[in-house]
């Protein structure tokens, strides 16, 4: 059976496997057929009709990204009937949309308004129905904005939720004209299972998805004599930022965005990657522990296999969905939240300043981090920890707005105290990065030897698969851990909130017997997240991933416990993991919530 056919584009002869659309067939012959709810990451829709094209000796026009291609087929991409449709498309998506772009958060980044432009829409043959609609803002989210005005109702939200999240906070209600996008019940998406990890912001082609931006916040705060302001950025941040501003993807841009910091106004600019280090010495001797207490002491209240706590969009979706397995959880707060509790208390007492002027601000590439600096938890510093969460497109504005010519700034480091970090915090960025950090360390620490992999890249954990397992034997350990010996611990690292129901449901069934599972709410892990660059799609998350793991393999340190100052921080200011100021500033605990 033949695996190619021949099909003509415009006059063109195109050989393609069988099996593809004619979409696929027009992205090989470099031809642009444009789309509205197609998207790479999810299943062929079919709904907005902006992609039709013409197949000779067919009476309709064909939608491309749903249409297989036959033997022989003729294709007309650009004939007057197609332009005449497409037009009339648009128009008729903007007839029931608020084009008021110049005061629109995603103006300049919106694929309608692109096709507006290109198309050339500069009358209105349809009546404008926007007005007459009774569109609602839901504002009530801490991370995310949705707005029913700016909605082409195509759906890459909805297939988002269900396919990359299995969550389903977004759905189709009602039909015909009175359809739209919405939640259990019309509810705010506050009060819905909302895991706030804006994979739905991500994917949406307008502005009816977007993150509650802080800006403003953030720019009164530097402006404020009164002020210290104190900024950390996350690991995936450093491999995103350049995308918008005009550098190609997959380049790490550490040094320029930290001089851009600086030219913004910050007082100190510091590294989450520090407390990223720092999570590792946590939870690495957690882990160790709660071994210890299960095989030795035979202590039956242990939970294991231990979870990863760093996602904060995770840490929401098991407390809705699987609320039993919280003791699972590993007790430590996320890189950002101890970041925030020890630059009110850490921070501020060797700077000597008081603690109530300082700002902590973060640069993430999450919208779920908005939410999490929002939970009552986290203000163990006595203040609240996080002030302000900005994502990496927020970042991008304030140094548009600034004036600042990224391209030509110079490579800058970090401040001191709290920006130091090493390899194993930049790769938290990454899928299977949390859990390749802490087999580091912890492997070291209980053989006082080096993680048998080669330039201790543990492959195993790493790449794109939805879930991936490794599980690494323990010989001849130190005499402390001596009852180690022999064990073979078993990892699973899961990113995708649909991927993470697959390992818990495999826990709850008893069908697994891991020790150690990392989850990851967003594809691809931070480098995917809700808060970076627009568009996102598996090649460009697999560049970020190249880029981070090119920043490991290049720095001097490349294991958590290697870092001075992490050494110096607990001499002189915590005492030892997992000690009384430990638990109290670096620790936390989390909550049931309703399933519906």
């Amino acid at each position: 059976m033949a695996t190619n056919i021949n099909i003509s584009i415009n006059g063109a002869s195109v050989e393609i496997k069988k099996g593809e659309t004619i979409l696929d067939a027009a992205n090989q012959a470099g031809i642009n057929v444009p789309t509205l709810c197609y998207h790479k990451d999810l299943c062929v829709a079919g709904n907005c009709r902006v992609c039709v094209v013409e197949v000779i000796g067919q009476k309709r026009l064909a939608a491309a990204c749903a249409t297989p291609c036959e033997e022989g087929m003729e294709i007309l991409t650009n004939s007057l009937k197609v332009r005449n449709s497409r037009k009339h498309i648009i128009e008729l998506l903007l007839s029931e949309h608020d084009s008021d772009c110049t005061r629109c958060y995603k103006n300049g980044n919106c694929e309608l308004q692109k096709l507006a432009s290109e198309y050339k829409i500069m009358t209105q043959d349809f009546i404008r129905l926007a007005p007459e609609k009774k569109y609602t803002i839901d504002m009530f989210s801490p991370s995310i904005v949705k707005d029913d005005s700016k909605c082409i109702r195509c759906q890459r939200c909805v297939r988002t939720c269900e396919e990359l999240q299995g969550v389903n906070a977004l759905t189709v209600a009602y039909k015909g004209d009175e359809m739209k996008i919405s939640t259990f019940f019309e509810k705010p998406m506050s009060e819905v299972v909302c895991t706030n990890c804006g994979q739905c912001v991500n994917h949406c082609p307008t502005g009816a998805l977007v993150e509650k931006n802080y800006i403003e916040e953030v720019w009164d705060a530097i402006s404020n004599p009164k002020k210290h302001v104190v900024v950390q950025t996350a690991p995936a941040v450093r491999v995103g930022l350049g995308e918008e501003l005009g550098i190609p993807i997959g380049t790490s841009v550490t040094g320029k965005m930290v001089a851009a910091l600086k030219r913004l106004g910050f007082d100190s600019v510091l590294d989450t990657d520090f407390t990223a280090d720092l999570t590792i010495i946590e939870e690495g001797t957690e882990l160790l522990n709660r071994l210890k207490k299960a095989l030795v002491d035979k202590d039956e209240t242990i939970k294991l296999p231990m979870a990863t706590s760093c996602s904060p969009g995770w840490i929401k979706y098991i407390e809705h969905m699987f609320p039993e397995y919280l003791g699972n959880l590993s007790t430590c707060k996320s890189p950002q939240q101890m970041f925030g509790a020890l630059a009110k208390t850490y921070y501020a007492k060797a700077r000597k300043i008081d603690p109530e002027s300082i700002v902590s601000v973060s640069i993430m590439p999450c919208t779920a981090k908005k939410f999490e600096a929002n939970r009552p938890e986290m203000h163990d510093s006595g203040f609240r920890d996080v002030d302000y969460v900005l994502t990496t497109r927020e970042l991008a504005i304030m140094i548009k707005q600034a004036g600042i010519d990224f391209l030509k700034l110079p490579e800058t480091n970090y401040d001191r105290l709290m920006g130091e970090s090493t390899g194993a915090a930049v790769i938290f960025g990454a899928t299977g990065g949390v859990m390749e950090a802490a087999l580091r360390t912890a492997y070291e620490l209980v053989t006082g030897r080096e993680v048998p992999f080669k330039n201790l890249d543990i492959n195993p954990v790493r790449g794109m698969d939805g879930v991936r397992e490794a599980a690494v034997k323990i010989e001849s350990p130190l005499e402390e851990w001596s009852f180690l010996d022999g064990i073979e611990l078993k990892c699973a690292v899961a990113h995708g909130l649909v991927n993470a129901k697959k390992v818990m449901d495999a826990v709850k069934s008893g069908k697994s017997d891991y020790h150690f599972i990392e989850v990851m709410a967003c594809p691809g892990g931070c480098l995917g997240g809700g808060g970076q660059p627009i568009p996102t799609n598996p090649e460009i998350r697999k560049k970020r991933a190249e880029a981070i793991y090119a920043e490991d393999a290049g720095m001097p340190m490349r294991k958590s416990h290697e870092n001075p100052e992490i050494v110096k921080i607990y001499e002189d200011f915590l005492g030892e993991p997992l000690g009384e100021k430990s638990h109290h500033l670096l620790h936390t605990k989390y909550v049931t919530r309703e399933r519906f």
